[in-house]
């Protein structure tokens, strides 16, 4: 009887634990009513993280039982009571995320060039860049390939222009041209858990990229064609008219913020401006967007107070408002569109809208309604650093200006707020952007902020006035008047890049973290700003794991190029490098997520006389190059490890050989240290197979 009645006890008690945490639950949720709609994106981009994330491609019995997993949480949503409800919707929002990301990966699918590829290329120019080593490159659209049938053929190719072009036509807008040169598949990381560029030109519908050697020849005119065609062109002739009025860095410079081409503008400057924190002013972000908004509202409804029938019996502030969308949508257009431009317009939309139906424009719901279309519409997106970067600034400033506002905190004599409202935007937005940055680019710039004080105030008041009247001035032939004091402003800019980044310890390099990093620091820092009650400050546990994650991440002992072109093995002074030139994209990028600003040559110097990279065990890496190499190659031991970056023959052989072939089913390869010794890990077996991979045992 004492054994059934302590069981009893036991049981009375585990039950009433439940229903306290269960009761707790409702209260807590009940707490959120009225703060759960900033959730929304939140929970849209977990689903896409977690598509994303998967080593295997999802299929159809997959998706449709996540459909009905979606279905079924709505309608029990309604079962779990007014408390309950909201987890059974966020769970409901995650599933959607997760089918929004496959729906997009199945709709941009396109043919990818699945082998190496030289001979005639045949194609439309649709846009015109420049490459990290400053070559021109050209994406071409309505592709003809030799000897490949058109249902093979990529709809999207970028060769770039890497000899004297001098007789070569000039590349214009919808003018379809015709080149011999080399196409290969895009490449997949540099390492395993490296940027991705195989997925980002599969949502691109990049189907192959490459270069040519000889001049470009022109076999049809460019028509009129469609409106994007049209709007290609109105940016050509503008950035024409600006490098002819503002010729060297300065117009590349005023080029790369009205119409987002980067192309005038040197390798030096664009450096200084990374190094300075700075290069954010390149890209037409929400900064341009709503600078240029702002001036134009203001300015509207500056006109219309100067007008009393005007202000008096209409609306003008929502005139104003309306005025300025126009605005933003024209810059929209002259600026080609691109997936940062159109993340900045959306933001700046949702803000005027809000104006219009007497809303507050600056809220984290006007945030979160952004970020909703941007996910919905390019689930992709968030994955990129322009996405991360400007919606953490953003997310940051609305939260902290929203309660300084709330909680009416100034700080300072009024006379001086608009200048320490300057210093406290650019100090939220850099504290709250460093941390992406770091991840993605692997530096640090300690003057940034310095920096930003001195530039964004001019870009502000100087250089997006300037902008505005040069284009009402241009009708009548005066828009150098606005392009000069647009000049102006941007020189001061350049120089101001130029002395921080020539200041000692102007930038340091860090490690790239592991993937789940940012994901885990980033639901810290919303949950801090979006949860209500005390229970918020458990998101600074999660930030304060996510740095302590980054700081014990290892990089790899050694790494191993997709194609076998270069070796690297981790020392004592850092990464040694198997050759002093070539294959300069994967060394730099090697060395960056190293957290080192080495150079290839210095690396390559630490690579053993000998010719084998030692690993921890007593393992060699032996790199061979080149034909002669692998031909003059007499034996290996069991210890070795032999990289070759032509074909090898490997029977007979007792070590372990990694050449083209075998690399072209695993893609890089990255060797770790743990307990049990030496693993190999490829970027097969972090990304899987994909939509976007092709490795050659699933062709």
């Amino acid at each position: 009887m004492r054994g059934v009645f302590l069981g009893t006890c036991l049981s009375s008690a585990e039950n009433g634990g439940k229903a306290v945490l269960l009761t707790g639950l409702k209260l807590q949720m009940l707490h959120q009513r009225g703060f759960l709609f900033e959730w929304i994106p939140v929970c849209l981009a977990i689903g896409i993280g977690l598509y994303f994330s998967l080593t295997f491609e999802p299929g159809s019995s997959l998706l449709w039982g996540a459909g009905m997993t979606a279905l079924g949480l709505l309608i029990f949503a309604r079962w779990f009571g007014e408390a309950l409800s909201p987890i059974a919707i966020g769970g409901m929002l995650i599933v959607i995320g997760f089918l929004l990301a496959a729906e997009r990966a199945h709709d941009v699918a396109s043919p990818v060039l699945g082998f190496r590829y030289y001979g005639p290329i045949e194609g439309r120019v649709v846009n015109l860049d420049r490459s990290g080593s400053d070559a021109l490159r050209i994406t071409l659209d309505q592709v003809v390939l030799e000897d490949v049938l058109p249902e093979r053929t990529p709809s999207r190719v970028r060769i770039s222009l890497h000899s004297d072009q001098s007789h070569s036509v000039d590349p214009t807008p919808g003018l379809r041209i015709m080149t011999t040169g080399h196409l290969s598949p895009p490449g997949g990381p540099v390492e395993p858990g490296g940027f991705d560029f195989q997925r980002h030109a599969w949502f691109a519908q990049l189907g192959a990229v490459g270069y040519t050697r000889v001049p470009i020849l022109a076999i049809a005119p460019a028509h009129e064609g469609s409106a994007g065609l049209a709007v290609f062109r109105v940016r050509m002739a503008a950035q024409e008219r600006i490098v002819d009025v503002l010729p060297g860095d300065t117009g590349g410079f005023a080029v790369a913020v009205t119409t987002g081409a980067r192309s005038a503008i040197s390798q030096t400057a664009l450096e200084d401006l990374r190094a300075s924190n700075l290069a954010h002013l390149l890209a037409i972000s929400g900064l341009h967007m709503g600078l240029l908004t702002a001036f134009v509202f203001g300015l509207l409804r500056a006109i219309f107070a100067l007008i009393p029938p005007l202000a008096l019996r209409w609306p003008s502030r929502k005139m104003a408002a309306v005025g300025a969308l126009i605005a933003a949508s024209g810059y929209l257009a002259l600026s080609g569109g691109n997936v940062a431009t159109e993340r900045a317009f959306i933001m700046v939309a949702v803000a005027l809208c809000a104006i219009m139906v007497n809303r507050r424009a600056i809220s984290l719901r006007a945030v979160a309604i952004a970020a909703i279309i941007v996910l919905v519409l390019r689930p992709e997106a968030l994955l990129g650093p322009g996405f991360q970067m400007s919606f953490a600034a953003t997310t940051a400033l609305v939260a902290v200006f929203g309660y300084m506002r709330d909680h009416r905190i100034t700080i300072g004599p009024k006379w001086a707020q608009p200048v320490i409202g300057v210093l406290l935007a650019s100090g939220i937005s850099g504290f709250a952007t460093a941390p992406v940055g770091a991840a993605h680019f692997n530096a640090i710039s300690h003057y940034g902020l310095l920096a930003n004080l001195l530039s964004v105030p001019v870009m502000g008041t100087v250089v997006v006035p300037a902008a505005v009247l040069a284009l009402c001035l241009a009708p009548i032939g005066l828009d150098w008047i606005g392009l000069w004091i647009m000049g102006v402003g941007l020189s001061w800019i350049l120089e101001v890049g130029a002395f921080v980044a020539g200041l000692d310890g102007a930038r340091s390099f860090i490690h790239g973290p592991a993937s789940f990093v940012l994901p885990l620091m980033a639901l810290g820092c919303l949950w801090m700003i979006l949860w209500q009650g005390r229970m918020r400050y458990a998101g600074i546990a999660a930030v304060l794991l996510a740095f302590l994650f980054w700081g014990a991440t290892s990089r790899p002992v050694g790494l191993i190029a997709e194609n076998g072109t270069l070796v690297g093995v981790m020392t004592s002074e850092g990464r040694a490098l198997s050759k002093p030139k070539g294959a300069g994209f994967i060394a730099k990028n090697w060395l960056e997520n190293d957290g080192e600003a080495t150079e290839q040559l210095v690396a390559a110097g630490r690579w053993p006389s000998d010719g084998a990279g030692v690993l921890p065990g007593g393992k060699t890496l032996v790199h061979l190059s080149g034909k002669r190499a692998v031909e003059g190659f007499e034996g290996c031991a069991p210890d070795q490890i032999i990289v070759a970056s032509v074909r090898m023959e490997a029977k007979g052989l007792s070590c372990d050989v990694y050449d083209p072939v075998r690399l072209r089913n695993m893609g890089a390869v990255a060797v770790y240290v743990d307990k049990s010794g030496l693993t190999l890990k490829s970027v097969r077996d972090v990304t899987g197979t994909r939509l976007w991979t092709s490795w050659r045992g699933d062709q």
